[in-house]
């Protein structure tokens, strides 16, 4: 087994391992190699694979937070393929991503194992102390039973779509920003710039536009949900949120149903989502959609000694 830094060609390899490890998230060839390439400098991302035998059987992402205000915040996101795992590609993987966010000046170092007592223990044994976690949930979208859409809004009250905001998508990431900062979680995402989420977030290749709903009221943007598609059938919301002088209102869930009903007339058959264990407005109108569980990860953390 060898341990080397990740090249384009090895983007489709790294996504159908990402599709049999975390099989609730979105991810296509083109966003995997788009993700390290479009990457701002200020991230310091580096990605390594390991190999066998011709094959990829691991990836890791080590990177700092630089969106977040509170310095010294590192991340790695080790992933192993199930069928190589005690074989020494996690711990060689988290190794090299460990030692290149320890150069930067690390403090901290942020993972997010799932919850089964093989990953729990590999994270446990390397020092990540677990802190919360996310519940990950599967809407089976052929059979689900959609609330309808009202026959009528509020006055003032419309339902549009992400493109409409192509000549000026700003006010999307004013409402962005907001939702991030409230978002429960042990790291505020508060430094997110414009320019950054133009790139990371509007022109992410797995994002969909169209499917991305947006409840504006009085011309403003009150909520939406942002919604991203594999071309495979997978529908995922990567986040649904209201800003706050207008929560309360039954907003979130409009924009949730709107693009949902969008997915499946778009030919979307399964939808996932995935919230903080102590969001729970969110994850009851998840499950009044119908979403069911389907995996939990574990936001852990380690403290670099001397950093």
């Amino acid at each position: 087994m060898t341990v080397r830094p990740f090249r384009p060609a090895d983007a489709r390899d790294v996504c159908d391992l990402r599709h049999r490890v975390l099989p609730y998230e979105v991810s296509t060839p083109q966003s995997v190699a788009w993700g390290v390439a479009a990457a701002p400098a200020a991230k310091q991302l580096r990605v390594w694979v390991a190999e066998t035998g011709g094959r990829v059987v691991g990836v890791v992402k080590s990177s700092v937070r630089h969106d977040s205000s509170t310095p010294g915040q590192g991340v790695v996101m080790p992933l192993v393929d199930p069928g190589y795992r005690e074989r020494g590609a996690g711990s060689a993987l988290l190794a090299v991503a460990e030692e290149h966010l320890a150069g930067l000046g690390a403090t901290h170092l942020h993972a997010y194992p799932q919850d089964d007592p093989r990953s729990m223990s590999f994270a446990g044994r390397r020092g990540y102390r677990p802190l919360r976690t996310a519940r990950y949930l599967r809407l089976d979208l052929v059979r689900a039973a959609l609330p309808p859409l009202p026959a009528s809004l509020p006055p003032g009250t419309e339902l549009r779509t992400a493109a409409d905001f192509g000549a000026d998508p700003r006010p999307l990431y004013e409402a962005d920003a907001e939702v991030m900062v409230d978002e429960p979680d042990d790291l505020t995402v508060d430094a997110m710039t414009y320019e950054d989420w133009i790139v990371h977030t509007w022109e992410h290749p797995d994002i969909d536009l169209d499917l991305t709903t947006v409840v504006t009221v009085g011309g403003e943007v009150a909520s939406f949900c942002l919604a991203g598609t594999d071309g495979r059938g997978r529908y995922g919301s990567a986040m649904t949120g209201t800003r706050r002088p207008h929560r309360g209102r039954g907003l979130a869930k409009l924009a949730k149903t709107a693009s949902l009903h969008r997915a499946r007339d778009a030919g979307c058959t399964e939808a996932f989502t995935g919230n903080d264990a102590e969001n729970g407005p969110m994850l009851a109108i998840n499950t009044a959609f119908g979403y069911r569980p389907f995996r939990v990860e574990w936001h852990s953390v380690r403290e670099l000694t001397g950093a």
